[in-house]
């Protein structure tokens, strides 16, 4: 590092000594300042070698926790928003395709009421000859061939895009030029076009034409094109086909409609108690009943904001409701719904549910945590969670819907995560008890569950809202098994669309909130 010179001065003292001069730097040094000054470079290569070893770290978490970046989250974001525009929009279609149907329908009606009473009339009058004949003849082929051709609706492709394109951009040139990065994602869309003028066409997702296949029957099987594994269903104790109790009958705010259901309660009546999401009400189906019964929200005197979950107080005959959209959670009074009280304000609530003590437990879904409200709390006790967002065991990720057991075991729908996540009483971490294998469709794994409930056997029910299934595991199992759905997205009795809330009567029959479907679907129980 350094050789001796003659006397000269010291870099560091200023003193006319015996000197060393550093190769490095080019600076003379006596030989206790040239120590030193060693100890000083020794100190800097220490730091580099620490900085590099924090580098290495960094990269090693970064491939190893790629798929829960933010902008992995953002995508998820848009690939939910999409769909639920498209189902949107699909759902305006076949109001329209019924109505020009029907239309259509009526219009050749009329025609064959008028031919049939001028048969009538040169029947009755017995004044007819060949010419008639062919002109009742040719009126009745027309009528005939305008009814089955149904000529003028059709499906018409447009280029336009339907749904807002994102991108993958890197801005690393020199990486880019020889691994290109930029992606996009578009969805195209096809309109309903039709010759009466009283409609105006509106816009579908690119459905393939297919002549023979009537055009409503075309829109109901549609599916966005997401390919699933094939998954061997295991035997269950549940109807595979569900019976729809609450809703279907298309996105709506009538009273025999739903329009995004989120979460359920069931009376010992059976009656369902639906937080009716995008309507912004609470609505009640008696049993058997046809039409549901708005008890809270739908309109200005008693307003709600985007209810997600609702759960009902026993000891005080009360709803306590997830207000959203107002960031609260409120209690209702069941004798009479206008009497209402603040529980919980400033909060992105999502689940709530509520303990044998009456003590309140809700989801924080922004600040990725679960607190526990006594009566006359005003911050709340955390319960799970805290500590950031992530997917250690002692994080959140955007925790959704939420159930406790009797011994105050908290089970968390840990939504962004993939999984389910127990938090035992007092707990400093949770304990994974269903997927936290990453995002996917196989046995072992979930997307973006929501609804959470367990039986009395101890079994953990997970509506899987991305797979449009509902999972059954038993804690400490590598693998669940599917309940109900599992057989892609749709509308028929044994399929679901994108599952929310789940909810068990007082006969263990299973109750699901098709969500896609703005339904709620029962699957009674079988006798084992």
């Amino acid at each position: 590092m350094a050789t001796a010179n003659n006397k000269t001065q010291c870099f560091v003292c200023n003193t006319e000594k015996n000197t060393y001069n550093c190769k490095g730097c080019s600076n003379e040094f006596c030989f206790p300042h040239l120590t030193e000054h060693r100890q000083i470079v020794d100190k800097q290569l220490d730091e580099i070698i620490n900085n590099h070893g924090q580098f290495q770290q960094t990269i090693l978490q970064q491939k190893q926790n790629s798929h829960n970046s933010s902008l992995i989250e953002q995508i998820n974001e848009w690939e939910i928003d999409s769909t639920h525009q498209i189902q949107k929009t699909a759902e305006e279609c076949r109001k329209t395709l019924i109505k020009l149907t029907q239309t259509l329908i009526d219009d050749v009606e009329k025609k064959f009421i008028k031919l049939s009473q001028k048969l009538k009339e040169i029947r009755e009058e017995d004044e007819f000859n060949e010419i008639d004949l062919n002109n009742f003849q040719l009126k009745l082929t027309q009528i005939t061939e305008e009814f089955l051709q149904s000529s003028n609706i059709s499906i018409k492709d447009d280029s336009q895009e339907f749904i807002k394109k994102i991108s993958i951009i890197s801005s690393f040139d020199s990486y880019q030029s020889n691994h290109p990065t930029t992606s996009t994602a578009t969805v195209s869309k096809n309109s309903i076009t039709t010759s009466y003028k009283n409609y105006f066409p509106i816009s579908i997702p690119a459905i393939p034409w297919n002549p023979i296949t009537p055009l409503y029957k075309m829109l109901n099987q549609y599916q966005p094109p997401i390919k699933q594994k094939e998954i061997q269903i295991k035997e269950n104790q549940f109807q595979q086909f569900g019976i729809t109790v609450a809703g279907g009958n298309g996105q709506g705010n009538e009273l025999n409609q739903l329009y995004w259901p989120q979460e359920i309660f069931i009376d010992n009546d059976k009656s369902i108690y639906v937080a009716d999401y995008e309507n912004h009400r609470i609505v009640k189906w008696k049993l058997n009943s046809s039409t549901g019964q708005i008890i809270a929200g739908g309109n200005q005197n008693n307003p709600l904001n985007y209810p997600r979950d609702i759960i009902f107080d026993s000891e005080i005959n009360s709803f306590i409701i997830s207000d959203k959209g107002n960031k609260r959670v409120i209690r209702y009074s069941d004798q009479n719904q206008t009497d209402q009280q603040i529980l919980v304000s400033n909060i992105d609530c999502f689940g709530i549910t509520i303990d044998q003590n009456g003590f309140i437990y809700v989801s924080d879904f922004e600040n990725h945590e679960v607190r526990r409200w006594k009566q006359g709390d005003v911050v709340g006790e955390l319960v799970a969670g805290g500590n950031g967002k992530g997917d250690h065991l002692n994080q959140l990720n955007g925790p959704s819907f939420i159930f406790i057991n009797k011994d105050y075991s908290l089970y968390i729908s840990d939504r962004e995560n993939h999984r389910v996540i127990k938090w035992e009483k007092d707990a400093k971490e949770g304990i994974i008890v269903a997927g936290g294998n990453g995002y996917g469709n196989s046995l072992k794994q979930l997307s973006h569950p929501r609804g959470v409930i367990v039986d009395h056997l101890g079994q953990i029910y997970v509506a899987d809202q991305g797979n449009h299934r509902v999972m059954r595991w038993c804690e400490g199992n590598d693998e669940g098994e599917i309940v109900v759905g599992g057989n892609g997205n749709g509308n028929q009795s044994d399929q679901l669309n994108g599952p929310a809330g789940l909810s068990f009567d007082n006969e263990e029959n299973l109750y699901v909130v098709d969500q896609g479907n703005h339904r709620i679907q029962k699957y009674e129980k079988t006798l084992n």
